[in-house]
């Protein structure tokens, strides 16, 4: 089973009662595996070589052909939930971040006593690194990546920028730098190189510069591509003249690059030793935006909405360590499940008071034993639901939407039309009913979500909506604060980043500038008397 939702605001949640047949062999392993996540952003389902797609995706297509590919595996519809899950194994329902993304100038962050997946990672001797976008909250220093399990950051802490420049602008007049190296600014890093290769190769650096048989490693590679702005060097562009529509051509450049990254990141993991050991896993964030040149066909909706294309996502694992290679897994997988399996693999401990909503499928996984019990059963409902509410519950083959699940057309490829896709309609677009707040859908025999069996299976919603009555009782207070005009990167030296100062913030930065000032008087007065003997002689 699983459930998302957004009562009114956003309010997000994810739950699954199936497990992942991925087999992982550890006899031919002498010590824990490295693992490589990389997650991409806003690649459309149908986005992928492997699944039917235009754009040509050799080195993806070859990683999942020799793994094991998720073909029913799912994330949330927007940036900061699903990350939010990825780094916590818990719904945003329960770490309060239910409401839309993180913004810029809000002062939130990920919740600080929420435990990470790389600090559970480095409990468990792996050396930590990130190269990417973070989007989850930097708005005091204990936000920020290193003090959230890393020990190095090299990337953007914002949702998106330009991919040369690294500049974003948060509103008129709110306009900074965002390119991080560590918890400074990375001036001296940026050569205006294109973002996708300049990630990548600061990833390899990170390879190269680690010795894989004397720890583990932990790489958290994620890519700013290929979310908008569509910016992508013109050698890429060169590949799909054929494709009229200039915003599919330019993503579909830019999924060619992102390819490119990611043959180019596995020769590293081959070259310096570490391939033979290595749990790579792909993903994306969300689904694809078609009025950004993405494509989630034959899927319904797109990102930021509850239909499949905005939560079902590519997705898979490749591994020399798998079992079985070249398969599909069509168990439900969520991006909740990351967390307890990889710290499972990494040999670290899962305490009960985690509060994880992801399940650590392991014992499953490598051993053939029963799936874990899962959560709550169909008596634990507490009264009927307010479909007003803006939410989704899969449970089995059946899948419930009930509020408004967003924008709900299915978009058909792109690729042969010039045609702006806002001045377009189509003869698969459908208007429901005015007031209509609830559906019901076999997803197993309908995945393009075109026939509503809610009229048909009263019986069936109303235990469903039992269910998502149970699981909204569980949730915490939406943490969604109001913008802060102090994170204007004008009074930060043009950079975005950290702007606000709690007590303890204050007191570290009160010691430290102590520390400082006493270095500074020594170095004054050993001056003084370098000058005085100075004179003398």
């Amino acid at each position: 089973m699983l459930v998302l939702w957004v009562p009114v605001g956003l309010l997000l949640g994810f739950i699954i009662s199936q497990t992942w047949s991925v087999h992982v062999s550890w006899e031919n392993r002498g010590s824990q595996p490295h693992i490589v996540f990389i997650l991409v952003d806003d690649q459309g389902f149908r986005d992928v070589g492997y699944h039917g797609s235009e754009i040509k995706t050799p080195a993806i297509d070859r990683l999942a052909a020799q793994g094991v590919k998720l073909e029913n595996y799912y994330v949330q519809p927007l940036c900061s939930p699903s990350r939010s899950q990825l780094m916590t194994g818990r719904y945003q329902i329960h770490t309060g971040l239910q409401h839309s993304i993180i913004r810029a100038t809000q002062p939130n962050c990920l919740p600080l006593e929420n435990v990470t997946l790389p600090q559970k990672l480095k409990q468990a001797g792996y050396s930590t690194h990130m190269v990417g976008k973070w989007h989850l909250g930097f708005y005091k220093r204990g936000c920020l990546p290193t003090q959230r399990g890393f020990d190095t950051f090299f990337g953007s802490l914002l949702g998106s920028g330009d991919y040369y420049s690294h500049y974003k602008c948060g509103g008129t007049g709110m306009c900074g730098y965002d390119l991080y190296e560590g918890e400074q600014a990375a001036w001296d890093q940026d050569r205006g190189m294109y973002s996708t290769v300049m990630l990548t190769r600061k990833a390899i650096s990170i390879l190269a510069n680690h010795d894989p048989q004397q720890q583990p490693l932990f790489l958290y590679l994620a890519y700013q591509a290929v979310h908008s702005p569509l910016q992508v060097p013109a050698r890429y562009l060169e590949r799909y003249k054929g494709i009229p529509n200039l915003s599919r051509r330019k993503y579909a450049a830019m999924v060619s690059c992102l390819d490119e990254a990611v043959h180019n990141l596995t020769m590293a993991l081959k070259r310096y030793g570490y391939y033979d050991n290595t749990v790579i896993v792909y993903s994306s964030d969300n689904g694809g935006q078609p009025f950004a040149g993405g494509s989630n066909w034959p899927l319904r909706g797109s990102k930021a909405t509850y239909w499949e294309g905005g939560i079902r996502a590519v997705g898979f694992v490749h591994s020399p360590l798998l079992v079985n290679k070249g398969t599909k897994c069509r168990s439900l997988v969520h991006i909740t499940d990351w967390f307890p399996t990889l710290v499972t693999l990494g040999e670290g401990t899962l305490e009960e008071d985690l509060n994880l909503d992801g399940y650590d499928v392991w014992e499953a996984i490598s051993e053939g034993h029963p799936s874990p019990p899962k959560n709550g059963s169909w008596k634990a409902g507490y009264g009927l639901w307010n479909t007003a509410v803006q939410a989704a519950l899969r449970v089995g083959h059946w899948k419930l939407l009930t509020g408004v699940p967003g924008y709900s057309d299915w978009v058909p490829p792109q690729t042969f039309s010039t045609q702006r896709l806002t001045n377009r309609y189509h003869n698969e677009r459908i208007r429901w009913d005015r007031g209509k707040s609830l559906w019901l859908f076999n997803i197993i025999a309908d995945p393009y979500e075109r026939v509503d069996l809610s009229q048909r299976y009263p019986h069936i919603v109303k235990k469903m909506l039992l269910r998502l009555a149970h699981y909204n009782k569980t949730a915490v207070p939406v943490r969604y604060p109001a913008k802060d005009l102090r994170s204007n990167p004008q009074f930060n030296g043009g950079v975005w980043g950290p702007w606000y100062k709690d007590e303890k913030d204050r007191q570290d930065e009160k010691h430290i500038n102590n520390h400082l000032t006493e270095l500074s008087s020594k170095k004054r007065w050993k001056n003084k008397l370098k000058n005085r003997k100075l004179k003398r002689s």
